[in-house]
């Protein structure tokens, strides 16, 4: 085995092992075969899918909300449309959650969505996106920034109901509430499913269109770690 092989199994590993971003009771370990094609257009029904942009500088603890907040604050737009191989759906993004509202536009204009997938799956509870066993996604979180996290957005008066969209949490004793920037899970209820979440976890957006969508993903049969046994890929575009 060469050097470059072994240091491509090395970022995979990581990116597994080290991706705990998630609701209570996540395993989060499924690693679902996967075929993969250079014709991208075919995962998305004829979208062109759009080239990842390399970010300028690397985020870190340090320099992240300056750099995000500055970022946020010069987009006009709220909406992100996801398109998947079942379908497309819609976030509205919540100015009330200015971090993670510009995190997540950043990451989409930045292409990173492009090629995660909708990786856990719980039914009639949330669906969970924005990680793959790719090792591209290990290679673009290293070039965003692979260890920054946000800070705790959560409104006690939110509550986690149909549709509503929320940053998923790298461990769960996480007493700040700090947000994993990379993943986000979508709550499909019921909601007295949620009491445990409420508080906890930052809702910065809701889906306003395309739920049918996100129904169909959460109606896939699952291995043993919540992982689809048939991949759904995202590929993510900011709406005008």
């Amino acid at each position: 085995m060469n050097y470059i092989k072994i240091i491509n199994i090395l970022f995979l590993a990581i990116l597994l092992t080290s991706c705990k971003d998630s609701v209570p009771k996540s395993t989060n370990t499924g690693t679902s075969a996967i075929k993969t094609t250079k014709d991208t257009t075919s995962r998305y029904n004829n979208v062109q899918a759009v080239k990842a942009k390399t970010p300028r500088t690397t985020l870190t603890q340090e320099n992240h909300e300056d750099i995000l907040l500055a970022f946020g604050s010069s987009m006009t737009q709220s909406k992100v449309v996801l398109h998947t191989t079942l379908g497309s759906l819609t976030i509205e993004l919540f100015d009330e959650t200015p971090l993670h509202r510009a995190n997540f536009l950043y990451l989409t204009q930045s292409g990173y969505f492009d090629d995660t997938f909708f990786h856990r799956v719980v039914k009639d509870f949330i669906i969970q996106g924005g990680n793959s066993d790719l090792v591209s996604t290990a290679r673009k979180r290293k070039q965003i920034g692979p260890r920054y996290r946000l800070a705790s957005e959560v409104n006690p008066l939110r509550k986690h109901t149909y549709g509503a969209v929320s940053g998923a949490k790298e461990y769960r004793k996480n007493k700040e509430k700090m947000s994993a920037p990379y993943e986000f899970f979508i709550f499909i209820g019921p909601d007295i499913s949620a009491r445990h979440l409420n508080g906890e976890y930052t809702i910065f957006g809701q889906v306003i269109e395309g739920m049918d969508v996100v129904e169909r993903i959460a109606d896939l049969p699952t291995d043993s770690g919540e992982w689809p046994k048939t991949n759904v890929f995202i590929r993510a575009e900011i709406k005008d």
